[in-house]
């Protein structure tokens, strides 16, 4: 028979996950080569010789690669160690209602910069487009907060916000996508072949967040128990940061 997960495992197991998202930040940080992407923003100029307005493009700032991996590596462990430490009070009593807030609020902040990473390394550049895609995978996961604290009040499952938050996280990838055909039909580069890993893995990884969250509601087998499904969210995170933040190092940032 498995062990029952309990909340003082958790605890431990959270604060474990704090040290391994910490070391591989502070190792993409020491090893990563100086690397960097344009940020761009578009807009309409007047061209006098044709006298119509022309689109164009300027370049704003470059974003270092490497500190957008770090970045959603250390939001991670930020959040392991707050919810283990000063918040580990709270936590449990979320759990033992079936919900934990800081998990959400943590994802909508890192899955958002995974995303923008993503989308940075197919091309995606416009400072606007990428506010976009973060603010809808941050939608994406606070519409997961909304999901536990809603149906906190109701007797059968609502499943409104969820339905809600995952149109809302299927149009950044319905953008990279668009963004890799563009490439394939117009570009005269070829994509790196790990950025197409990427893309195919995390999206597994992102659904299988969903996933979880349906087994969670529907009561499927050891989802029964909330604390098995709120280990498994602490897995997935761990593995799909550590997925991407890898293939990024050994794609690109790698000396």
């Amino acid at each position: 028979m498995a062990k029952k997960i309990t909340k003082v495992y958790l605890r431990s197991f959270n604060l474990k996950m704090a040290g391994l998202h910490a070391v591989q930040a502070i190792a993409i940080l020491l090893l990563s080569r100086n690397f960097t992407l344009p940020v761009s923003t578009s807009f309409l100029n007047f061209d006098r010789a044709t006298q119509s307005l022309v689109p164009a493009t300027r370049t704003l700032f470059e974003v270092p690669l490497a500190l957008l991996v770090v970045a959603f590596l250390a939001l991670s462990s930020i959040a392991h160690l707050i919810i283990s430490t000063v918040y580990n009070k709270s936590y449990n009593q979320g759990l033992s209602k079936g919900m934990n807030k800081a998990r959400w609020i943590e994802y909508s902040l890192s899955a958002s910069v995974m995303m923008v990473a993503i989308a940075m390394l197919v091309g995606i550049y416009d400072l606007s487009l990428l506010i976009g895609i973060f603010g809808l995978v941050a939608l994406m996961n606070l519409m997961g907060l909304v999901m536990e604290v809603h149906n906190q009040t109701t007797e059968k499952t609502n499943w409104l916000s969820y339905i809600v938050g995952c149109i809302a996280g299927i149009i950044p990838w319905v953008i990279v996508a668009l963004s890799f055909w563009s490439s394939a039909q117009y570009g005269n580069g070829e994509i790196p072949t790990f950025v197409y890993w990427i893309f195919v893995s995390i999206f597994v990884f992102f659904n299988a967040f969903a996933i979880n969250m349906f087994l969670q509601y529907k009561g499927i087998g050891k989802w029964k128990d909330y604390m098995y499904g709120e280990r498994m969210y602490i897995v997935l995170s761990l593995v799909a940061k550590s997925a991407l933040a890898w293939q990024v190092f050994f794609g690109t940032l790698r000396p």
